[in-house]
């Protein structure tokens, strides 16, 4: 499959302009708000709104509304990527340099808002969790969800207090928890032990680059993370690297919503996530997306949705499961 010369064209015309190149360049890397673009390029929120609807009408890139806020990022189809990259490639290296400064700034204060929460609010993380729909549903889902087991070796991905681990500890020959708060895991380290779970390794590790082997673990779990994230997708893909031939990840995050006040007060990104944005994910990244569960609280509130999804299996997955080490 190709572009015809007339889309070609048009593509081109729509990236052909200094700012647009600029904005594609910065998507490449991240989706982002108009409010961020704004604030990288030096740039009233109208003036990049414009270049934004020129692209995002060519198939360059992809506007979607998340509550009052719109992000934007790269097209995911394949022929659209392929020129994009290849004009990228063109641009001298240091052309975006001053921009991508700006954005590393604005990544920064995101890190530290988000890491300033989240030492804060640690020692009662688990009764957050609970605030919107009951624990007690959504864990006994998750159980269902995973499985009896037993389990090879269970990698949890921003792993906070360590609730899922202590779920499913017991169903492992060894479970492995990553998160970026040290104080998070302090307390995820004083719930295993009083969980009586020996095979358990806690590691400081981002979930983008987690630093683990390829299929080296046949449960991955993704629990309510993914809405804090400046690119959910890296992270589905990150997690969906790790699962080994035959075995599964599992992500549970809200499904879409309207609760603006979480973004300021609990550090959200994204209000919820769409099973069609979810399983696009998990299909580009090779794995078997089973239906979703939503699971809606009792009153009015946010719902919970679990998805699951499995690496086909091959012939042997013995080298898979080699030292982590």
């Amino acid at each position: 499959m190709s572009l015809t010369a007339d889309q070609t064209v048009e593509a081109l015309r729509a990236a052909g302009e200094p700012t647009r190149l600029r904005i594609l360049s910065l998507l490449a890397g991240e989706e982002l708000s108009v409010m961020e673009l704004g604030r990288v390029l030096e740039q009233s929120q109208p003036r990049v709104s414009r270049h934004l609807k020129l692209m995002a009408d060519a198939g360059l890139i992809e506007r979607f509304p998340d509550g009052a806020r719109v992000f934007y990022r790269v097209s995911h189809e394949l022929l659209a990527r392929r020129l994009i990259d290849t004009v990228l490639d063109l641009l001298d290296d240091g052309e975006g340099e001053a921009d991508h400064g700006r954005l590393e700034a604005v990544r920064d204060e995101r890190a530290t808002a988000a890491a300033a929460y989240f030492e804060q609010v640690a020692p009662s993380w688990d009764h957050i969790r609970s605030l919107y729909v009951s624990e007690t549903a959504v864990e006994s889902a998750i159980e269902r969800a995973a499985g009896p087991g037993p389990f090879e070796r269970v990698v949890d991905l921003g792993t906070g207090s360590g609730r899922m681990l202590t779920l499913l500890g017991k169903k492992a020959k060894m479970s492995i928890g990553l998160d970026l708060s040290q104080n998070m895991l302090n307390i995820a380290r004083a719930n295993v032990v009083k969980a009586g779970l020996e095979k358990v390794e806690l590691r400081h590790g981002d979930i983008f680059a987690t630093r683990l082997p390829a299929g080296s673990a046949d449960l991955v779990l993704v629990h309510q993370v993914l809405h804090y994230l400046a690119d959910p997708g890296a992270a589905v893909a990150e997690a969906a690297r790790l699962v080994s031939p035959g075995g599964k990840l599992l992500i549970v995050d809200f499904a879409p919503h309207d609760l603006e006040r979480l973004r300021e007060e609990h550090q959200h990104r994204r209000l919820g996530f769409a099973d069609d944005e979810i399983g696009r994910w998990l299909a580009e990244a090779g794995l078997d997306a089973s239906a979703s569960i939503a699971l809606p609280p009792d009153t009015a509130g946010l719902t919970v949705t679990i998805w699951t999804a499995t690496r086909p299996a091959v012939a042997s997955r013995a080298p898979a499961l080699r030292n982590l080490a």
